[in-house]
């Protein structure tokens, strides 16, 4: 099986460029591709067998020359990690192409300009919320050993140490004592199998949970 080469994926782009009406030339300069019609702005693409921060930085240069620069890659690779880059070239005002090496098909990802994300305020909200619910700063360090402390761990660990002092206890009880609103449904979601119910509405520590104190026993 032949080794993919940089070079494979310039027939398919010059082709797909020529049919728009450019002219196309390769290796001009420091530019892999450049493509010219008329007395429009040039065209350049970099091409790659895979994103870099290297194609970044090398897409980034050639706006000095052309607001019109593509990112060209391989197509297929993971779709989260595809659709990440394209945003991120997006941001940096570059476009981005793949090439579909079987058959030569390109496709145009994201086309070359300015780009403003559209704010979510879902998002923005539930940062917000994370951040008055997460006591202290835990992870002020990067994650502890037993991993990321968040809000909710931090409540489940108030409904651990109230059950671990009082023993067996109502829902309604630890939620006053342990000031965690959210007490009975932590508990009975019980998503780090630190609970079990005992009875209708009262629940206990379960060795998991012993453990899970002693883990996070500095937070």
């Amino acid at each position: 099986m032949t080794k993919l080469r940089e070079a494979d994926l310039y027939p398919p782009i010059k082709a797909y460029l020529k049919r728009q009406g450019y002219d196309v030339k390769g290796e001009v300069g420091a530019a892999d591709v450049v493509a010219r019609r008329r007395a429009e702005a040039p065209v350049i693409v970099e091409l790659k067998l895979g994103f870099s921060l290297a194609l970044f930085h090398q897409g980034i240069e050639r706006l000095a020359i052309t607001d019109l620069v593509y990112l060209a890659i391989p197509a297929g690779g993971k779709t989260k990690a595809l659709k990440a880059n394209v945003k991120l070239a997006r941001r940096v005002g570059l476009g981005v192409m793949t090439v579909r090496l079987r058959d030569g098909h390109v496709e145009v990802l994201a086309d070359p300009g300015p780009y403003a994300p559209r704010r979510s305020k879902k998002k923005a909200a539930r940062l917000l919320r994370a951040y008055d619910r997460l006591k202290g700063d835990p992870n002020s360090g990067g994650a502890t050993r037993h991993g990321i402390v968040t809000g909710y761990r931090q409540d489940a660990l108030r409904c651990a140490r109230f059950l671990a002092v009082h023993g067996p206890s109502k829902g309604a009880i630890v939620k006053n004592w342990a000031e965690v609103p959210d007490a009975t449904r932590i508990m009975a979601a019980d998503h780090y199998g630190w609970f079990q119910r005992v009875s209708r509405g009262v629940y206990d520590l379960t060795e998991a949970g012993h453990q899970g104190l002693a883990d996070y026993g500095d937070v």
